[in-house]
Parts: C-alpha cells; structure tokens; sequence
C-alpha cells in the first residue's frame, strides 16, 4: 500500500512553489523560487514541472493522488486554463492543468486563489467543520471565496466571490474600476487612499499627526505603517481603521443578509489587525444585518497565516469532490 500525498502548485506573481502533503496537515516536501514573469510563463512552468518531477521521484509517483494548482484570475477551472491575469504578463490561456497531467499522469484542478485560500481554512483553518463559509482575502485587494453545504461556489465562469467590485457608496477611494467600492474601503490600497485623505485634511486644518509630519509623506504611508501607528494609540491611526471597519461591516451584512453564512473568515490585514476593525465592524453589523442572520454568523480572523498558499493549492487538490 502506497503513502498517499497531494502536490500543490502555488503560481503568484513573485513566487511560485511546489509542495507535497498528506491530509493530516503535513508537509512532506516544497521547492519556491522566483517567478521572473519577464521570463515568459514557459520559464516559470519549466520550473515547476521539473519541481514537481522532482518532489514525485524522491516520494514515489505510485503514491501521487492529485495535483492541485492556485493561480491568480481570471481562469476557466473547468477547462484548465489560466486566462491572462494582471500578476503574470504573457499568461495568456495557458492550459496548465493538461500540462500537469500529461507530466504525473494523475488528476488535476485549477482554482483562483482566494477559491483555493477560502478551501484551505474550510478544510484546515478557521472553517474547518462549517457548512457554509466565506473566506474574504482582505489584502492589497478585496476577493471571497465561497463554501455553500460544503462545497466550493465558483459561479457560471469562475466570477463568484468579486465582492470587492460592490459598490457601498457614491463616492470613495476609487479601487476595482469604481469610486466607494468595498475593495476600495477594506483593502491595502483603499485604507492608504483612506488615510492619505484624512491625513491631508487634518494637516491642511493645522492640525498634528504623530506618524506624518507632511503631506508628501502621507502619499507613501503603507498600511503597515498606519497599523504601527495605531498600536501605540494614535487617534488618526485609529480613526483610519474605524472608517474601514465601519465600510467592512456594511460589506460583511449584504454578505450575511444573501448567503446566511455560518461563518466569515477575513485573511491578511484584517487578521494581523482584527483588535482596529472589530469594535466599528460589528456596530454596523448589527445595525445592518437580519437579526437571525447575523446571530448564526460568526466572524474570525484567518487562522492559517503565512502558511495559507501552501495549504491553498493542496486543499485544490484535496477537495475535488467539493468542487
């Protein structure tokens, strides 16, 4: 009897990596390296074909049981194929899922990354054992991915879960093509546009801010800077996050009010700073959302961390049957 294992291919537009695992959680192998999207998608593939080739000869290829891939959109998961996303120039309908298995001879599947993401903390993170999940990316941009009686919900082409293109107000940041969109409210992007204007005013108003002494400096402010600044109680920094707590719980009760969710896990700069957003998140909720809705949802960060890619293209190949 073979040790069964799964390979998970991790395509991102700086680093792409290969990795074997068991069901338990365990990490049996993994090779990363650069991306080089200057190079063409064939340098990249190359390397992860041979990366795969690698991890299957010292593993033993007869204990192979799928290969589960993870690649920024857009894509056709049904077919295969990866459709020119905005992080890999030249990707341009790339069949990579005949590549894999024309290469290791097992079945394959693609999946965006906040698909994939949403199936690794339903699988092993903070959704594990919920019906109904929606995992929200919350990074330099705003995706979902979403568990529906325990199986993933990609939509008719692959475009279910683009939450951050909903707009929540006539006038915002401007992010995912439209001004006051919820990736242009609660996203690495939309909070430095959202500190930047309230910065500006304060400073135009004569007023101090301990963390930006000028207003060239608030155009290169980071969120990680705003998240510094307000874990040493700086009332701008806090005002930031509460602004965008307040946007993501109108967000987050349209969510709750069409999908009656379990659960909602929220990744990355909300899971690193879920003490900001909370307090204003959950005011909005429960003035927003369907009573009974909301008092069947709860909302957590991430429980992954870092480790999120890794188990995102592994719980692609794992979860089939949940496709």
């Amino acid at each position: 009897m073979y040790n069964k294992y799964y390979l998970g291919i991790d395509i991102g537009g700086t680093k792409s990596a290969v990795i074997a695992g068991r069901e338990n959680m365990e990490i049996l192998d993994r090779i990363s390296f650069p991306t080089e999207t200057q190079k063409g998608p064939s340098h990249a593939i190359n390397l992860l074909l041979k990366s795969a080739g690698s991890i299957t000869e010292k593993l033993g290829l007869h204990g192979l049981q799928s290969v589960g891939i993870s690649c920024g959109g857009p894509l056709d998961s049904k077919k295969g194929i990866v459709q020119s996303p905005p992080n890999l120039p030249g990707w341009d309908n790339i069949p990579v899922v005949r590549l894999f298995e024309d290469a290791l001879h097992v079945p394959a599947f693609l999946q965006n990354d906040a698909n994939a993401c949403a199936l690794a903390e339903w699988k092993f993170g903070a959704g594990k054992g919920t019906e109904n999940m929606i995992f929200l990316t919350f990074g330099t941009g705003m995706g979902a991915g979403i568990i529906i009686e325990g199986r993933l919900y990609s939509g008719t082409n692959d475009l279910a879960g683009e939450v951050g293109h909903i707009r929540l107000a006539d006038e915002g940041p401007e992010a995912y093509g439209k001004k006051g969109s919820f990736e242009g409210f609660c996203s690495g992007t939309g909070i430095a546009l959202i500190a930047k204007k309230i910065i500006c005013e304060k400073l135009n108003n004569g007023e101090i801010v301990s963390f930006c002494s000028n207003i060239e400096k608030a155009d290169k402010l980071t969120t990680k800077d705003i998240a510094e600044a307000a874990a040493k109680g700086d009332k701008t920094a806090l005002e930031i996050f509460e602004f965008s707590g307040k946007q993501l719980g109108k967000g987050l009760s349209i969510l709750i009010d069409i999908l009656n969710p379990q659960l909602i896990v929220i990744g990355s700069i909300y899971a690193r700073c879920t003490q900001f957003f909370e307090p204003s998140c959950m005011e909005i909720i429960r003035q927003e959302a369907l009573e009974p809705s909301r008092s069947v949802c709860r909302i957590v960060p991430a429980a992954l961390g870092e480790q999120v890619g890794d188990f995102a293209s592994l719980s692609v190949a794992m979860c089939a049957k949940n496709l």
